[in-house]
């Protein structure tokens, strides 16, 4: 098949909902086949998540408690990506505010889609190394505790469910990948 077999064309296109973080949207488009659907989904400004390597080997880690599912999650440090802001711009801000460590080696990995069916948010992930703690400075309102662990531990934490963020896992994978040499950092 062409990749032309599976574009969706936008007949219509409706915004529902406008908060300040999310934006939603009805789409009437027309499928390969001829025939019409309705698309709804969420438009996403973007985040980041850091992988910060510490001197001693360990990972940071946050545990905060995250409204829409009412529970305390264990995750790697990230945020959302201001309007006009370069990423890495994002990835130094995000740590700096939540964890108060400042990296000397920044290192863009990739991109992840962490709710392909029903959002356009991307997640950028980002290596940080050489770090050196300077102070938090949290956004009014967050709640947050720094941790450290291995990958090894942080590894059984996502397979005994105590690590279920979509993000941390897909960084993990990053982090395992790096540090075995499989994946080399980038220049």
């Amino acid at each position: 098949m062409d990749e032309t077999d599976f574009i969706e064309e936008t007949l219509s296109s409706e915004q529902v909902f406008d908060g300040c973080l999310l934006k939603v949207f009805a789409d009437r488009v027309r499928l390969p086949d001829g025939h019409e659907a309705l698309r709804e989904y969420v438009r996403h400004p973007g985040a980041v998540v850091v992988i910060a390597l510490l001197d001693n080997g360990k990972l940071l880690f946050e545990r905060q408690f995250r409204y829409p599912l009412r529970r305390i999650f264990l995750e790697m440090p990230a945020g959302k990506i201001d309007p006009g802001e370069h990423i890495l711009d994002t990835a130094r801000r995000e740590l700096r505010e939540e964890t108060g460590y400042k990296a000397k080696l920044w290192r863009h990995l990739g991109t992840m889609h962490p709710v392909i069916g029903y959002a356009d948010e991307r997640i950028e992930i980002f290596w940080a190394q050489g770090l050196s703690f300077i102070g938090a400075e949290l956004d009014h309102g967050e709640i947050l505790e720094i941790s450290e662990m291995t990958l090894a531990d942080a590894l059984l934490a996502v397979r005994d469910g105590e690590i279920t963020d979509a993000k941390t896992i897909t960084a993990l994978l990053w982090a395992e990948k790096t540090l075995s040499g499989e994946w080399p950092l980038p220049l």
